[in-house]
């Protein structure tokens, strides 16, 4: 009888360790298609921008519409749909992106910090700079091609309405495009706006209270000018106007708020400006009055666009966190993030590594700019650690720019790797499908990590993470939500 005991605990044992590593358990694992990735990512290098202007024209027929309630949807591109900057290889592509990211991760950073102590943005002065904004889209297309990884989207701007592609950023408030006449702007995919064309464009005086709401503003002549800077030295500089915006054939709103740049330097090169969709009272979210708002970030070696969204239901099986507020930030969207698991197992890191505090240091944001997501460094090394210990099996390979975790994956079609997710409070997890963690580096078959540390208190939820994704953020509930494979 003892030895049948010891036998069963034996048993036990080993069925007790083997559930806890759970690697080889499906649902804790998931398929990394590397053959399909490999080619997506040649096909994108030679990928031919199609004649956006000519194929997705607004149509002109547009009705000004209440902005209260109303549903609007314009499609998202990413950049290559775009602009071709014909890379030599894949690898110089990547290494482009990820040096346009370093740089928005840094304009994030400092305008936190600016906020944290109390500096405004009129105490700058903008410097020049050769790195550019991140772009965005309405189809969501994304924007690699033209330079920043990001998305554009195409919206119509005066009466009658003139289509753009704009920069999607939900770091910032202020929307903007470029002017004639201009003093100094960079190329972009379409005509500059000419105001002098648009019925609608009206300047607004110094006393209104959207030129009172401006970072930074000046009067000249009665008529209100803006400065945006950014923290990579990014700016523009303009005439603060109100004007139509059109949302593809779904509607228009009247009077919205945006600069109209006549100076306009930094990463902003293919787009015609930006749509900010930051938490602020001058963002297109606020001044429409939308209860809410999403976007699908396609694969950005993808040619398909997806759509951003005004006042769409979320989701039903979308992944919910809660929205929080940063009293000394109203422009980024602050999630409840409570940790990480890898392969199953949850990663051990410290409760409070996520949190904001009442200063307003700290905390984790859902980004639409950010590429890659970063974590504060000792949570990043938990996770990565983690998952580390979980591949021993893969070919270790050299890092590569920001990633000191990759894998000579050249011998395989396929992989089954670690399911790596989000925790948020009510126990609701966000399982990140391989491809939105371990990503081509080069055409050659190497992959890295696609997560990154910071020494910054702030972490940030990237686009790569999102991808494919529906991020859905209910304003009017204090809800995100994520709902996989909804674009």
């Amino acid at each position: 009888m003892a030895n049948f005991l010891l036998s069963l605990f034996t048993i036990f044992t080993i069925l007790s360790h083997t559930s806890s590593r759970t690697i080889t358990t499906p649902s804790h694992t998931t398929i990394l298609n590397i053959s399909s990735s490999l080619h997506q990512a040649h096909q994108i290098l030679s990928f031919k921008p199609q004649n956006a202007l000519q194929q997705q024209a607004l149509t002109q027929q547009h009705h000004p519409t209440s902005p209260s309630s109303s549903f609007f949807s314009v499609q998202l591109h990413s950049r290559e749909t775009l602009v071709n900057e014909q890379h030599p290889d894949y690898k110089t592509l990547v290494l482009a992106r990820l040096a346009r990211d370093s740089a928005r991760v840094n304009s994030l950073e400092t305008r936190l910090q600016l906020a944290l102590h109390g500096v405004k943005r009129s105490d700058l002065f903008p410097t020049q700079t050769e790195v550019r904004l991140e772009d965005l889209s309405t189809p969501v297309s994304s924007g690699t091609s033209q330079g920043s990884g990001e998305y554009f989207s195409r919206v119509g701007v005066g009466q009658p309405a003139k289509p753009f592609y704009m920069v999607l950023d939900t770091g910032s408030d202020v929307n903007w495009l470029q002017c004639k006449p201009c003093s100094d702007c960079y190329q972009q995919s379409d005509p500059v706006f000419d105001p002098t064309s648009s019925s609608s464009y009206y300047p607004l005086t110094c006393d209104a209270q959207q030129c009172q709401d401006l970072e930074m503003s000046a009067c000249k002549n009665g008529r209100c000018e803006y400065q945006v800077s950014y923290g990579d030295g990014s700016f523009t500089v303009g005439e603060y106007v109100t004007e139509t915006v059109s949302f593809g054939g779904s509607g228009s709103v009247n009077r919205v708020a945006l600069g109209c740049g006549h100076d306009n330097e930094g990463l902003f090169v293919g787009a015609a400006g930006l749509l900010g969709l930051g938490g602020g009272p001058l963002s297109l979210t606020s001044q429409i009055k939308a209860a809410s708002f999403s976007y699908c970030l396609v694969d950005r070696d993808s040619g398909t666009s997806s759509t951003l969204e005004f006042n769409s239901p979320r989701p039903s099986d979308s992944v919910t966190a809660p929205l929080l507020k940063n009293r000394q930030v109203n422009t980024f969207y602050y999630v409840e993030l409570t940790g990480f698991s890898v392969g199953g197992e949850m990663v051990s890191i410290p409760p409070d590594t996520f949190a904001v505090d009442q200063s307003g240091v700290g905390g984790v944001i859902v980004d639409s700019g950010t590429a890659i997501t970063r974590l504060q460094t000792r949570a990043y090394n938990a996770v990565r650690d983690a998952f580390k210990r979980m591949t021993q099996n893969l070919r270790p390979a050299e890092g590569v720019a920001l990633f000191d975790t990759c894998y000579d994956l050249s011998s395989l079609q396929s992989v089954r790797v670690p399911t790596v997710s989000l925790h948020f409070s009510g126990d609701k997890i966000w399982a990140l499908p391989a491809k939105n963690y371990l990503i081509p580096v080069d055409g050659a078959g190497t992959y890295c990590f696609a997560f990154a540390p910071t020494s910054s208190s702030l972490s940030i939820i990237g686009n790569v993470q999102q991808q494919g994704t529906r991020v859905s953020f209910d304003l009017a509930n204090s809800v995100v939500g994520f709902s996989s494979n909804k674009c």
